[in-house]
């Protein structure tokens, strides 16, 4: 997850309990966290709860002389490879913009040339003051990243936006912030989820695909500076930072979809899980039990639906073509049919009979499976590893040609 340096800098808002949770986050994709806090910040958040989950010394105290002899202000502001400012108040927004650092944490903030991702949280008119709106201008046209706010019920018992944003969000912005910029140029189409065939108003044929390693991918090509469309089957999944979401049903909307966006397109992820067979005729009104006679059989007659990856794969030229087979059995020799049948670059396979990869979980083992013959075999690991894995041979194989 290319560790980094980053220091978590904490005011005094209510949203500051969540920071322990935050440091677990960073630290889960391997970064090293320190923290700082304002003199606010103490009333909501233990320093030595940050110290437990962060293994570091907390700052909070600028004129400390054992701390400032260890590490001074200037020494926190340079070791920093990201700062992340989470609960940021609308006070310490309007120091930044103002260039006060009367405190350890905007003394740092005025130090550094780290990124800075801020993530603000505030009561709702507090945030749609034009004081506040016109800092956050300033502190945009400097440079600085936001993530958030968002809406919902505030603590103040306020409704609307002021939300500090969760916490395995910032973590993802903030990973995607300080990841190589390896694939700025390509312009990713990632497909994702399951595809829902309509029997009749209220029925359909659908899958247990939940989107996710579909969207571990999407999330993996923006860190890496792609330009990425994300198309959508059913998922109740949230859209990655920096990706570009398109929702669709059935196999035909998705197959309009990837067809709209694949001439831009350098490479091309089919993670989905589309429906081979759609109904012949999907009925309008809902079919009811009491209409049929008791124990009268009802046929649904079924046509094949357009074969997306092969299609694109016929016209990819340049173009990197991944699909991604979903077996239960036989798993590399299936896969290897499905790759000379659709005649991509490579085939992603999983077995779908394990219970602990595949659908519906966080984890995945993979057979990467080439048109060598080759087939390289990945142990269970959280698909965002997966993914990582996977855009290392993209660029690898990009490389190459």
């Amino acid at each position: 997850m290319n560790p980094r340096r980053i220091l978590l800098a904490i005011s005094g808002g209510i949203a500051a309990y969540k920071a322990p949770e935050l440091v677990r986050a960073l630290r889960r994709a391997g970064h090293e966290v320190r923290c700082a806090l304002t003199p606010e910040a103490e009333r909501f958040v233990a320093p030595l709860s940050l110290q437990a989950v962060s293994g570091a010394t907390v700052r909070k105290d600028l004129f400390d002389p054992g701390e400032e002899g260890e590490i001074d202000h200037i020494g926190l502001a340079d070791w920093a490879d990201l700062i992340i400012v989470a609960p940021c108040t609308a006070n310490l927004m309007a120091k930044m913009a103002h260039g006060l650092a009367d405190d350890l944490v905007s003394a740092v903030l005025l130090a550094t040339h780290a990124q800075v991702l801020i993530a603000p949280a505030m009561n709702v008119n507090m945030w749609s003051h034009p004081a506040t709106q016109q800092n956050l201008e300033t502190l945009r046209e400097r440079g600085l990243h936001f993530v958030g706010p968002d809406e919902g019920e505030l603590a103040c018992g306020w409704e609307g936006r002021g939300r500090m944003s969760d916490p395995s969000v910032i973590a993802d912005v903030a990973n995607t912030l300080v990841a190589p910029k390896t694939l700025v140029g390509e312009r990713v189409v990632v497909t994702a989820g399951g595809t829902s065939e309509a029997i009749d108003a209220v029925r359909a044929l659908t899958n247990r695909s939940s989107g996710k390693m579909g969207f571990a991918i999407a999330s993996e090509a923006a860190r890496r500076g792609a330009d990425v469309v994300l198309v959508a089957g059913v998922t109740s999944l949230p859209t990655p930072h920096g990706v570009r979401r398109i929702d669709v049903r059935s196999a035909l909307e998705m197959r309009d979809a990837v067809l709209v966006e694949f001439d831009a397109a350098t490479i091309v992820i089919k993670a989905a899980a589309v429906a081979d067979f759609r109904p012949v005729e999907a009925v309008a009104e809902k079919i009811k039990k009491e209409d049929l006679r008791d124990g009268e059989q009802v046929t649904l007659e079924l046509v094949q639906n357009p074969d997306i990856l092969a299609e694109i794969s016929a016209r990819k030229g340049s173009r990197t073509v991944v699909g991604f087979a979903a077996e239960s059995r036989d798993v590399v020799a299936a896969a290897r049919r499905k790759l000379e049948r659709k005649g991509c670059d490579l085939i992603v396979a999983n077995d779908i009979s394990r219970s602990d990869a595949g659908f519906e979980v966080d984890e995945n083992a993979v057979l990467f499976v080439w048109p060598s013959g080759e087939v390289e075999s990945l142990s269970l690991m959280p698909k965002t590893g997966v993914s990582a894995e996977l855009f290392d041979r993209i660029e690898k194989l990009r490389e190459d040609r």
